[in-house]
This record gives structure tokens, C-alpha cells and sequence, in this order.
């Protein structure tokens, strides 16, 4: 087995070698957020996405193409609290992804009643890749399932405004305006994320390769 996966993390670097200059990006965060279902929105591909705990395995890349700007999107294994050591050497690869990527894209399950203690967890995993001081925009995901469990039907639509208004500007404060709020599933304010990336991408590619400027417009 340890064989198979030297060979595997072999493959994995080669693969990651060749992919020239393009502008590298991941997707991480807990398990079982929706990264793999973003990953379907914004790569228009299908990767496996389950409501389950580990649904992703291994790294999953694409090339994407928004407004005739490309970049590579990789969608990563879920982070959990204590990952058991003898999967540690088999998720190398993904990890690995993580650390020489160029933009993460921090997904959050921002319905569960534990998301915060989740970030923590993602950042700390982050942390320990050297992986904490990469351009990240943090993607706040289920709204919609937020608001079924926040929102009862008795609740002024005013109230509900206040509340999300909150909890918007709290999230743009902690992330420095670097935050999305979307629900995957439904394919709310996907278009926004969209555009969040696309000048996040372009920026990276002005400070990389400024004279690539086929990418910035």
C-alpha cells in the first residue's frame, strides 16, 4: 500500500509540474460543506458530491475559463478535527495541492450549529501546511438551509433583513471583505462568487506574469 501511494504522489507531482502557468486554485474547507457540488457550479463538470462525511478522496482538477481568463480549480478532500495518522500519508497528495496552490477558496458550512469551531479547524490545518497567508476568499455556503433553521414564519421580513444584514458585516469584517454568501444547491449569488474569483484571479496573474495581459481582460 505504501508503494501504491508513493507512486500515486508521483503522479500527482508530475501532473502538478506540468500545468505550466496557470493560475492555481483549491477548494478546502470541513468535510462535508459543498465543496464538490461549488466545484460542479464553477467547472461545469461532475465530481461526486454526497451529503457525507469523506465523499471526496482525492484531488479532483480543472481547467476554467471565466470571461476568457483561465486558471485551474482543484477541489480537495474535507478537513476534519483530528485526521487519524495512517490517513495522513494517503491524503499527501490533496494536501499537497493545498500548499501550492496560488488562491484557496475556504467553504462553509454556514448552517451547521458548529461552523465556527470548523473554521477554526480548517484554519489550523491551513496553518500547519503553510498554507495560512495565501489570498483566500471565504465561501459561505447553505444559506438557504441558514435561514430555514434561523427564520420561523412568524418573523418580520424587517427582522430577517437585520439579521442577515449582521451577519453579513460581522463575516466582511473577520475575512476583510473576503467573503461570499451563497447557497450551492439552489445557485444563489453564484454569479457573484463567479466574479469574486475571476478578480481574484486576475490580480494573481498581475503580480505573477504581468505580462500576460491576454488573462486580465
Amino acid at each position: 500500500m505504501r508503494k501504491k501511494l508513493a507512486e500515486i504522489d508521483k503522479q500527482a507531482f508530475t501532473q502538478r509540474k506540468d500545468r505550466g502557468e496557470f493560475i492555481r486554485v483549491a477548494l478546502v474547507g470541513y468535510t462535508n460543506v459543498g465543496k464538490s457540488t461549488i466545484m460542479n457550479l464553477l467547472s461545469k463538470r461532475h465530481v461526486f458530491a454526497e451529503n457525507k462525511l469523506f465523499a471526496t478522496l482525492d484531488t479532483t482538477t480543472s481547467k476554467v475559463v471565466f470571461e476568457n481568463t483561465p486558471f485551474l480549480l482543484s477541489d480537495t478532500v474535507g478537513f476534519i478535527r483530528k485526521l487519524p495518522h495512517h490517513l495522513v500519508e494517503s491524503f499527501k497528495s490533496t494536501l499537497d495541492e493545498v500548499r501550492e496552490a496560488d488562491i484557496l477558496l475556504h467553504v462553509v458550512d454556514i448552517s451547521h450549529p458548529n461552523y465556527e469551531e470548523q473554521i477554526a479547524v480548517v484554519n489550523k490545518t491551513l496553518h500547519e501546511l503553510d498554507a495560512s497567508e495565501k489570498p483566500t476568499l471565504t465561501i459561505f455556503n447553505k444559506m438557504d438551509l441558514y435561514e430555514k433553521k434561523t427564520f420561523d414564519e412568524w418573523l418580520e421580513e424587517g427582522t430577517k433583513k437585520e439579521i442577515l444584514e449582521d451577519l453579513y458585516e460581522r463575516w466582511n469584517n473577520e475575512t476583510h471583505g473576503n467573503a461570499v454568501f451563497v447557497a450551492a444547491i439552489e445557485k444563489r449569488n453564484m454569479d457573484c462568487l463567479r466574479q469574486t474569483i475571476l478578480k481574484k484571479v486576475r490580480e494573481m496573474y498581475r503580480i505573477r506574469y504581468p505580462y500576460r495581459t491576454e488573462f486580465l481582460y
